[in-house]
């Protein structure tokens, strides 16, 4: 299951985002630190169900489908705010770097009313300018990653000689607990400018400048303008806009707030809508109706809580995934046990057909065979590249 990781210095809000996501009950308090251990949970992206386009009712395993949007579960993972030096173990340090090895990619939470020092304690709104936040993180990522490279460099080089293989796949075995690949390595190494066959030469500043290329391509990150509807937010937002970074403007109090309602039964919402509708309006007290205009309110302007959004935009933005369907029965669009687009994967764009079959199961994909398009029932190749809302059966030599 892809992983997004949930970052940011103390006290932006993550914790509530994560609640908020996964509707879990992580501690939260408005100073640093509240978060110790990680907090990991599911969440999901959304995507169009087939099922309404091709007027049936659909039968989802792995998934969850709610009118005609199809809700694919991804793991989420909230951990300790990131303080500056956390790579030579201040704060809670490496634990938390350690705790994103496995992420795919990050949704860095920013304070945008800048009411929070770079500790995380309070201040008053407007007392710091977020673009301060931006690349602190990176930086502490960076950093560590070069250590980890760094850490007995020239005789983990003298031994790649001695084999005389190419650079990339030990560097890439090195670092693999980290969900780094071959590719990112090899894109990395081109992104750096670096001389695969001379690595002995390589100082710790390119050793440096190899790390922050491989952070790019391995943990895309994605910024989370935070508490935009404070005082003072409103302006930073627009300079955060500016810079190169994908960014959404998100309250992820009003998404929790909203969430929590709606799990109570006393409005009807659906993560990412920009309305919600009150079910049980005599169930509401004076302050929880004023708060959920004031919501209203956020929606009306802002479109959406952001939360979902975010996630949203991780998925399909930064780390460009498709949605496919793997069905047994072209015909009937059911699996072997007749449920009717039964599962939901998520994949890379640009993924053929056969290596999805290795996706589903090693097995599949080793007897490979052929594929069949079930919406146009065309017989398609190993190579065909997979598009969004692909509805698929692979064929295989045991299956036959």
């Amino acid at each position: 299951m892809l992983e997004l990781g949930l970052v940011g210095k103390p006290n932006t809000g993550k914790t509530t985002f994560f609640n908020a996501a996964t509707l879990a009950d992580a501690a939260i308090g408005g100073y640093p630190f509240t978060t110790i251990d990680a907090n990991i949970g599911v969440t999901y992206v959304r995507s169009r169900c087939p099922c309404q386009e091709l007027d049936m009712d659909c039968d989802p395993q792995n998934s969850r489908c709610e009118n005609g949007t199809r809700w694919v579960p991804v793991r989420i993972i909230d951990v300790a705010g990131l303080v500056e030096g956390a790579y030579k173990g201040k704060g809670l340090g490496n634990q938390f770097l350690d705790n994103l090895r496995m992420a795919s990619a990050l949704i860095h939470l920013i304070d945008t009313a800048g009411a929070t020092d770079a500790g995380g304690e309070p201040l008053p709104p407007g007392s710091r300018d977020p673009m301060e936040d931006l690349g602190f993180l990176e930086e502490e990522f960076d950093r560590w990653l070069t250590g980890i490279l760094s850490d007995g460099w020239s005789r983990f080089v003298r031994k790649v000689q001695l084999e005389k293989g190419d650079i990339s796949k030990p560097i890439a075995e090195r670092v693999s607990g980290l969900g780094i690949t071959r590719e990112d390595v090899s894109s990395a190494l081109r992104s750096a400018e670096l001389d695969p066959d001379s690595p002995e030469s390589w100082s710790e500043k390119d050793l440096f400048k190899l790390s922050k290329n491989l952070r790019k391509a391995s943990k895309p990150i994605l910024i989370g303008a935070n508490k935009v509807d404070m005082e003072k937010a409103e302006e930073n937002y627009k300079k955060l806009e500016e810079t190169d970074y994908k960014v959404v403007p998100m309250s992820s109090e009003s998404e929790l707030a909203l969430r929590r309602a709606e799990e109570k039964g006393l409005i009807d919402y659906k993560p990412g809508d920009s309305e919600f509708k009150i079910t049980k309006e005599g169930k509401l007290g004076k302050k929880q109706k004023k708060a959920l205009e004031s919501i209203q309110g956020f929606l009306d302007k802002w479109g959406s809580t952001g939360v979902q959004k975010a996630i949203d935009r991780a998925i399909y933005d930064l780390l460009e995934m498709i949605v496919v369907y793997p069905v047994d029965d072209e015909n009937h669009l059911t699996d072997k046990k007749g449920n009717v687009l039964p599962d939901a994967f998520l994949v890379p764009e640009g993924t053929t057909a056969k290596e999805f079959a290795y996706q589903i199961h090693s097995d599949l994909g080793d007897s490979f065979l052929h594929a069949i398009n079930a919406r146009t029932d065309q017989r398609i190749g190993e190579g065909y590249k997979l598009k969004n809302e692909d509805i698929i059966r692979i064929v295989s030599a045991k299956g036959r």
